[in-house]
């Protein structure tokens, strides 16, 4: 039986026949498709300098007088005059220079879905008793995010607070953001004097908290980018790392450093690096977490794990090979927050990270959004949830009240991939890395970093820091590399001196003949200075 006024039959969405829209977009994408795959086996891994300033001379240049263009001529620009002058981190395996993921064809074709249909995914409308629902987006998020926690074997249950952001550079916000919040709060008589209600000055007064500390060990700089935004300050940040392995959490300075905290009336968050930038390492071992879950809790302390892409070497298989890898990353369940980057390591397209927190009421009540009538939920939620399946509303959890279905692509990777997927393309990862680390240890043009006696395979993640013995080569090294074309990395510092760090993240990686390749590459750049 239909209501009134409700089409029915075949007229309800007649078949549009090749209207202009979806025959522009299908021939639009059937020749990007076309363009991308002449470029990526034609051209190098980057631009260059000529085609770079081809791209600029095709700019439009000031007055900005907007003449009219076709959406047909428009896209031969995009693709003859931009298109060549972009690098291929996605396309080529041997984009080495930062933590960036390719971007897998699902993940690609699921994205493509997220633009067509260009959701806006802010306010969660529960499953609605008159018979109407607004979309399935927060829907798919939610459960995709469950998905994400049991691959990282992080009980979902633990941490019902969770949702989608930029990349790791917000999610260390939001949860430097919940710490702050969190430790001021639990220090209040009222919640009306919280930092969220009263500012971080007074609350600050009102609890008797006189600065609040930082406690990490090589922090990525996303944290004291966050630290500075958040009011904090860079000072605030304090290494206590191991003398010898700076990259590890020192217990033995831990405790003092909190203890000193507390003399001097200020609060801690505790920051874990799983997963440090140059060397891959991590902050903790096997034991670690207990001990310092133990040591937050006695003094009111918030552990933060920074686990952008360290955190998925919880998600390789559970066999000899990585039993060092997952040792690093035990005990992250008890954590209060967890940044992750889905750009990363899952391959999907920018941007998209993710962020984790045991405390619910904590991050809703930094991020609600108070005061818009118009984005008000249905009677039947809360202000930040609905009461009848759990699932919170993204504008109230996380720092954007507007942003895309950055689920989607996550969602169809796990989907499409599995678990068993997924350990596989990690652990080609890491066999890569650890391939190119021991031809590196045994080269006699370069050296692995950092320096150890004795060089451990299973020490190995996804990225291999090492420099040229030669100084002079050293100095130019990364130039050096990418002049050739054929491989991108990027340069650092270790020690006071530069570096150069291989960052392993694709899932087009094929162990052998990327091992063979980029061995090659290192010769070659070796063996030609040394003519020279």
């Amino acid at each position: 039986m239909t209501t009134p006024n409700t089409p029915t039959g075949p007229d309800l969405h007649p078949d549009p026949g090749p209207d202009p829209e979806s025959a522009f977009l299908l021939s639009a994408y059937t020749r990007l498709r076309a363009t991308v795959t002449t470029h990526t086996t034609t051209h190098p891994v980057l631009p260059t300098p000529q085609t770079l300033t081809q791209t600029l001379s095709s700019l439009p240049s000031a007055p900005f007088d907007l003449p009219p263009s076709t959406p047909s001529s428009t896209l031969t620009h995009l693709l003859e005059s931009i298109l060549p002058s972009l690098n291929q981190q996605s396309t080529s395996p041997y984009y080495y220079g930062f933590v960036t993921g390719s971007c897998l064809p699902i993940a690609q074709a699921a994205d493509n879905l997220v633009t067509a249909l260009d959701q806006n995914v802010q306010v969660h409308f529960p499953q609605s008793s008159s018979g109407w629902v607004h979309s399935s987006a927060t829907f798919v998020e939610s459960t995709t995010l469950s998905m994400l926690l049991s691959l990282l074997d992080l009980p979902p249950s633990r941490f019902p607070a969770k949702t989608f952001t930029t990349g790791a550079t917000g999610a260390n916000i939001l949860g430097l953001a919940c710490g702050r919040e969190y430790l001021i709060s639990s220090r209040l008589s009222s919640p009306e004097k919280s930092v969220a209600k009263a500012g971080l000055v007074k609350a600050c007064i009102a609890a008797g908290v006189a600065d609040i500390k930082i406690l990490t060990s090589k922090p990525h700089s996303s944290l004291l980018k966050a630290a500075k935004i958040l009011g904090l300050g860079e000072e605030c940040v304090l290494d206590v790392g191991q003398d010898d392995k700076p990259w590890r959490i020192d217990l033995d300075k831990l405790e003092p450093a909190l203890k000193e905290a507390e003399k001097n009336s200020a609060a801690c968050i505790i920051a874990i690096s799983s997963g440090e930038v140059n060397t891959g390492r991590f902050a903790t071992a096997i034991f670690d977490m207990p001990k310092i879950r133990s040591l937050a809790d006695r003094y009111k302390a918030w552990i933060h794990v920074d686990g952008a892409f360290g955190i998925f070497a919880r998600a390789l298989p559970k066999t000899d090979q990585f039993l060092s890898l997952r040792a690093c990353v035990a005990g992250m369940e008890l954590a209060d927050s967890i940044c992750v980057d889905g750009h990363k390591l899952l391959n999907v397209p920018y941007d998209n990270g993710i962020f984790f927190s045991r405390h619910p009421s904590t991050l809703t009540q930094v991020f609600s959004n108070p005061g818009a009538a118009y984005l008000a939920p249905p009677p039947s939620s809360s202000a930040a949830g609905s009461q009848e399946d759990g699932i919170f509303g993204p504008l109230n959890i996380g720092l954007e009240n507007s942003r895309r279905f950055r689920a989607l692509p996550v969602y169809a990777v796990l989907k499409s991939e599995g678990r068993e997927g997924m350990e596989a393309m990690f652990s080609r990862m890491v066999f890569l890395a650890r391939k190119l680390a021991s031809f590196i240890h045994n080269s006699e043009h370069y050296e692995l970093l950092p320096e150890t006696e004795n060089h451990v395979e299973e020490d190995i993640f996804i990225i291999v820091l090492f420099r040229a013995r030669n100084e002079a080569l050293n100095n130019v090294l990364v130039d050096r590399i990418n002049q050739t074309g054929k491989m991108f990395v990027s340069g650092t510092q270790w020690q006071g001196r530069k570096a150069v760090r291989i960052a392993v993240s694709t899932w087009r990686v094929e162990i052998e003949r990327d091992a063979k390749y980029v061995e090659g590459v290192l010769r070659e750049v070796a063996e030609s200075f040394v003519e020279a």
